[in-house]
């Protein structure tokens, strides 16, 4: 097998695809990797791929020379947004200067990307997703964008954003502006599927998801919870324990503090602001260009001097990358055997346990649901 990449490294930015003038390359997903596999009957040897490639060429990593955290001052905004909800304020900043958006959106069971040139767009950007996407064909239509001379915002996973960079080139970047997200690491969507499929759900069936309500992890389909409200399903439990992420993402080369964006946005977990601003949502913003100083100037937003090593310390994916849990290498071979849920409770079944019982105490209206 022929691959664009280190076998079981690539992340699944997908700009081999967009590059690949004989439509040689595929996807191969197998769970707990992906690989860019190339077809040898197809492929004429241009080598653009291996160009374009984010994992064989990374791009230029830069320093903050800004930490701050803050939250969009609009009061409705903030409130509908997994955090403090910078990202959108940046996003309506740049729409109202002539700009267009691009960014991830769930549709019609895919994880994808789509573009934004009305406010009113805005809102299917919304929301964190604990699920590797799909960038397929964004490249090539940020490309045009630029050449024709619109700007561009693209917010992304690191990974994206520096493919991105390799596709579009110096010669059109002057119009590109990138914002990436903190990310702990991605499963492919059929883990996803897997998890849905045990409630009688599947991605295609649902119009809406979510991964959380600020502080409160749980998947929720079309505004509500797959499980009881209030309780962490396991879906959850096993991203916030790093168990089904794949592979690459173990050895992710942008998890540290060095940044390929203009800006980087995550939670300001740890914060020592007042618990009452923590619980609207708090952003974490990173800054590391004079890009990303004027966004953040243009934008309504309120912004503080956050602490840096508490950031650090609370975000790891800016240290470094997640770790390997001793059990994942017998997760995915059990995979296909067993119950998603049954595999994740046996890897962490303290955590699955108290979920279980706190599920119990909620159908027995001991107490109430809805907290995290």
């Amino acid at each position: 097998m022929k691959t664009v990449c280190e076998l079981n490294q690539c992340a699944g930015c997908m700009a081999c695809l967009d590059v690949c003038p004989k439509g040689a390359i595929t996807i191969k997903d197998d769970l707990s990797a992906y690989n860019a596999v190339i077809d040898e009957n197809k492929c004429i040897n241009c080598n653009l791929c291996h160009k374009v490639c984010q994992n064989n060429h990374p791009a230029k990593l830069m320093p903050p020379i800004e930490w701050q955290q803050g939250w969009v001052e609009t009061p409705d905004i903030r409130k509908r947004c997994s955090s403090g909800g910078i990202a959108t304020a940046i996003s309506q900043a740049f729409i109202n200067m002539g700009g267009i958006v691009c960014s991830c959106t769930f549709h019609k069971g895919d994880f994808i990307f789509d573009f934004a040139e009305k406010i009113e767009e805005l809102q299917k950007f919304t929301g964190s997703k604990y699920v590797k996407s799909n960038p397929k064909g964004i490249y090539k239509k940020i490309k045009e964008y630029l050449k024709n001379g619109r700007n561009v915002l693209f917010i992304g996973l690191p990974c994206q954003v520096s493919a991105l960079k390799n596709f579009v080139g110096a010669q059109y970047e002057t119009g590109l502006f990138t914002a990436d997200l903190i990310c702990h690491g991605t499963p492919s969507p059929k883990i996803l599927e897997m998890f849905l499929n045990q409630y009688g759900h599947t991605l295609t069936n649902l119009q809406d998801i979510q991964f959380r309500v600020k502080a409160k992890f749980m998947i929720y389909g079309d505004n509500k919870g797959i499980i009881t409200n209030g309780v962490s399903d396991k879906y959850s439990i096993a991203f916030l324990n790093s168990l089904t992420y794949t592979e690459n993402c173990y050895n992710c080369q942008y998890a540290r503090k060095e940044r390929v964006s203009d800006l980087t946005l995550g939670d300001s977990w740890g914060s020592e602001l007042p618990i009452d601003e923590q619980k609207k949502g708090v952003s974490l913003v990173l800054c590391q260009t004079e890009k990303g100083q004027w966004l953040l100037q243009n934008s309504e937003i309120h912004l503080e001097n956050v602490d840096i090593e508490k950031a650090i310390m609370s975000n790891h994916q800016l240290a470094h990358p997640s770790v390997m849990p001793k059990g994942r290498n017998k997760f995915f071979k059990e995979l296909k055997s067993y119950k998603f849920n049954k595999l994740v409770f046996s890897n962490f079944p303290k955590q699955c346990l108290r979920q279980d019982v706190k599920r119990l105490l909620i159908k027995m209206h001991i107490i109430r649901g809805g907290g995290g």
